[in-house]
């Protein structure tokens, strides 16, 4: 297992005090000064490094960009955050945007020693083979909603075929996992499936990286790339976030969807190949084309067989499966020591969750459960970067256990401190064994009325006007929250906050004309 740390940091008398430290703890150490050169130097693979060390503030491109592209790019190095701003909103933010750890400029080596130990926990979890779901088809997959079964019944359509597949929907639902089963269950089966995310190859490596290039094509082009186009003859290329790509390429990619042939740069000769072709994307396509940022004949040539994958937040029958399998898979794998149970208050606040990273992010948070629960059970207090993100809820332990049956340190103390100022603002609004908000009858909050002064029943339109302002005040603003409790999706919301001339920043007050 490799104890290589890399240490991104763009002050230089930093890097020397935590390269002294992670050497001092027995790591190896590779320092780089900005984000772009990290992002490149992770996105590599078999890059061989553990850890990263992440400075937030930097120039160019912050902490907060990598962290969300490495997360786009499906990246499990566990990250350690560090930021001279030690604040609530930069923790949540930090940890939103896929941290596993955060510390406070200047860190001390203890406090750096312990974070590391247990980044390297969940690295030794993550380079031990698990029980692949990804490659058994569509019987691998974990669905109980009916949302997900149609998707299934769709997937196993397509791939009775070599039609062309646009998978569409939120980062982190799952569209590479339904690809997959694509793949699996068609007759490509035992030929390659090559996977390209768009959006994490720099814009001047893209061509290359999907249609090879001959050496000296370029400088720096040492020797011959065969591209991902090649790689995947016979078998399927699984294009991620393909709305990311530029339309210099996309004109490339239209000549090898229509003619099945690829020019390589630096080539003279266009060369044949066989494919099938999965796309996936988190962007609406046709508001892409009309924008002018997609070209409409490649749209129209790749949107053949298009498969909405619903977020995870409109399939809660789905979450508690989830939460099981994921649980399994990777208790079985830390030292023989096996998590038996969930408690029940972790599962309902699990449930309730709305998951704006949807699989991706569950699947983050169970692993991170895992690596610091040092019990059979699985409980709210190990969910901490969750509860903060719920209204009025409180967690009734504080802080992570780790190795050192303590508090993990002052990320958790500020994410603590975030839940309890939640419930403090709440004023007398209770809050529940289900975490469910409840007026009391006393409580003085108005209710919506159905009638008018003179005894007639009020029109629809002023009735649900005054229940979205109800809703943005008892909410506090929280979009995704009052979507959700009004049982509308966000973008429905935000039409209607437009029809009423409604501020959402200040419910009771229209937005000036």
């Amino acid at each position: 297992m490799s104890k290589r740390i890399l240490i991104v940091d763009d002050d230089p008398v930093q890097r020397r005090l935590l390269k002294a430290a992670a050497e001092k703890s027995g790591y190896e150490t590779e320092l780089l000064t900005e984000g772009r050169s990290a992002l490149a130097r992770l996105i590599e693979p078999d890059h061989g490094i553990a850890a990263v060390v992440l400075d937030l503030m930097m120039p160019e491109m912050g902490g907060l960009e990598v962290l969300e592209r490495l997360s786009a790019a499906g990246s499990t190095t566990p990250v350690i955050v560090q930021t001279g701003q030690g604040g609530i909103e930069t923790v949540v933010k930090a940890m939103r945007a896929g941290a596993f750890d955060f510390v406070v400029k200047p860190v001390s080596p203890e406090r750096l020693a312990l974070a590391l130990g247990n980044a390297l926990k969940a690295a030794r979890i993550n380079s031990v083979p698990m029980p692949a779901m990804r490659h058994a088809g569509f019987n691998g997959i974990v669905a109980a909603s009916p949302a997900m079964e149609r998707v299934i019944s769709l997937g196993r359509r397509a791939a009775a075929s070599t039609i062309p597949v646009v998978l569409e929907g939120e980062s982190g639902v799952g569209k590479e996992m339904i690809a997959h089963a694509i793949q699996t269950e068609s007759g490509r089966r035992n030929k390659p499936f090559v996977t390209v995310n768009c959006g994490a190859i720099p814009e001047n490596l893209v061509e290359s990286i999907l249609f090879g290039h001959e050496k000296g094509a370029f400088t720096g082009a040492t020797e011959r790339h065969a591209g991902k186009f090649s790689e995947a003859d016979g078998g399927t290329l699984f294009l991620d976030e393909v709305g990311e790509l530029p339309l210099e390429v996309q004109v490339k990619l239209l000549r090898a969807v229509q003619m099945g042939e690829i020019e390589t740069v630096g080539s003279r000769m266009p060369r044949k190949v066989d494919i099938r072709l999965i796309s996936a994307t988190n962007k609406d396509l046709i508001e892409e084309v009309k924008a002018g940022r997609f070209r409409e004949d490649l749209y129209y040539r790749l949107n053949v067989f298009p498969i909405h994958v619903p977020a995870l937040r409109k399939r809660k029958e789905d979450i508690p499966q989830l939460v099981r399998h994921f649980t399994e898979r990777y208790a079985g794998v830390i030292g023989g020591r096996r998590i038996r149970s969930i408690a029940p208050d972790a599962m309902a606040l699990l449930t309730a969750h709305d998951w704006p990273g949807n699989i991706r992010e569950l699947e983050n948070a169970i692993h991170r459960a895992i690596v610091l629960c040092d019990s059979d059970t699985l409980t709210t207090d190990l969910f901490p970067q969750i509860a903060a993100q719920m209204p009025g809820y409180t967690l009734e332990t504080s802080g992570f256990r780790d190795d050192g049956q303590a508090a993990s340190g002052q990320a958790q103390e500020a994410l603590d401190l975030t839940s309890q100022q939640d419930t403090a603002e709440l004023g007398p609004i209770a809050v529940s064994e289900t975490h469910e908000l409840s007026i009391p009858a006393d409580s003085g909050m108005p209710a919506v009325n159905a009638v008018t002064p003179e005894g007639e029943v009020r029109r629809l339109a002023e009735v649900e006007e005054e229940l979205i302002r109800f809703a943005l005040s008892f909410y506090r603003g929280q979009m995704s929250e009052v979507a959700r409790r009004l049982g509308i999706g966000r973008s429905t919301l935000y039409r209607k906050l437009k029809d009423y001339a409604i501020n959402p920043d200040d419910p009771d007050r229209e937005e000036a004309a």
